[in-house]
């Protein structure tokens, strides 16, 4: 239960440069990791290494993730290994982009 409260929060953050789709349905979600007592490790990329809005993304992921697990239980992960295509994309995400 506590993943798809997770997932439904990360519905709710959005790449400032792809603002039509979250970072869920876009794919920057790698793992959601949850283990004893509630405690969380989210693992994500950004759409570029040179992400401008690198550390805001972060931020919302982690806020996002404690919406659902508790202040404090939540530890987020950047990784740029395997770095971000167009095949991470959901089919939802590939509708709203047309391709």
């Amino acid at each position: 239960m506590i993943k798809e409260d997770i997932i439904k929060e990360l519905k709710t953050v959005y790449d400032p440069e792809m603002p039509s789709i979250d970072v869920f349905t876009l794919g920057l979600i790698y793992d959601i990791d949850i283990h004893e007592n509630n405690k969380v490790t989210i693992t994500h990329t950004l759409t570029s290494m040179l992400c401008p809005a690198a550390d805001e993304i972060t931020k919302n992921i982690k806020e996002a993730g404690e919406r659902a697990a508790g202040k404090d239980n939540v530890k987020v992960i950047l990784t740029h290994t395997p770095p971000f295509s167009r095949d991470m994309l959901s089919e939802e995400a590939k509708l709203i982009l047309g391709l």
